[in-house]
């Protein structure tokens, strides 16, 4: 008897679907034998290859992003029973079901559960989330970092990009310029690097200025949401100190203030 409960076990599943980006979002449910060790990734992989609905009416295949399957890509984010969160890792024996899965609402609807998250990368544009390099020459291996610094920025380095802080803040909305809990992290990275120091300047002038810094409400959520478990408000509360450093050069001049 126990077997045969066990064989007939099943898992239900209502995924809020969009046909295109300017369609009436619906929601669908599908019902799905349950496996040990099911993920949501394996969930949605098995409706693309029966997509059968639970009416048992074929339907189209659900969209949806996805790339390492490892928690490491931040592709597959999106709204598990009303959290923001990675869905390679999300599995099926943990979650209360049915188990419903929305897009992420910061971000423009493609398709289904596919997000067009081009915001999030402007601002990363915005701030120089990158290190220059010069690539006429051998730069050699650059300055040593000390290891208690070097261990801290490692933690910021971990951010993927997966925009769940940005679908957990409050302040990023459709009615706001804010760049966000991760970008702003990635000022602070990028700064404390011994190349990537030159443009301190411009990062910090880049979050002074509307959608920046300012507008963060310190609710505390990206911390709770993120994946990664990156200090983020640690990271805010530190460039709010070189903001107001970096204002005060504006002010008087760099050539007389030291860093």
């Amino acid at each position: 008897m126990a077997e045969q409960a066990t064989a007939t076990k099943t898992v239900l599943f209502e995924i809020l679907r969009q046909d295109t980006t300017d369609s009436a979002p619906y929601w669908e449910k599908f019902e799905l034998d349950y496996r040990p060790n099911m993920n949501v990734i394996s969930a949605l992989m098995e409706i693309r290859r029966n997509p059968v609905n639970y009416d048992g009416k074929k339907t189209t295949p659900v969209t949806w992003d996805m790339n390492c399957l490892e928690e490491v890509c931040g592709a597959c984010s999106m709204v598990i029973n009303g959290r923001p969160r990675q869905s390679c890792t999300a599995l099926v024996d943990q979650l209360e079901q049915p188990i419903k899965l929305e897009p992420m609402k910061t971000f423009p609807v493609v398709r289904d559960l596919q997000v067009d998250r081009t915001r999030m990368f402007d601002s990363l544009k915005r701030v120089k989330a990158w290190v220059p390099i010069d690539g006429t020459y051998d730069l050699g291996e650059g300055p040593r970092m000390p290891e208690r610094k070097r261990q801290w920025a490692y933690e910021l380095s971990k951010c993927m990009t997966c925009g769940v802080c940005l679908e957990a803040c409050p302040n990023v909305n459709s009615g706001s310029d804010f760049i966000g809990p991760a970008p702003l992290s990635q000022v602070r990275l990028f700064n404390s690097h011994p190349t990537g120091a030159m443009n301190k300047d411009e990062r910090l002038n880049a979050i002074m200025g509307d959608g920046g810094l300012a507008n963060c409400g310190n609710s505390q959520n990206c911390v709770v949401a993120c994946p990664k478990g990156i200090p983020l408000t640690t990271s805010i509360a530190a460039l709010n100190r070189d903001t107001s450093v970096q204002m005060f050069k504006n002010f008087f001049g760099s050539d007389h203030m030291v860093d």
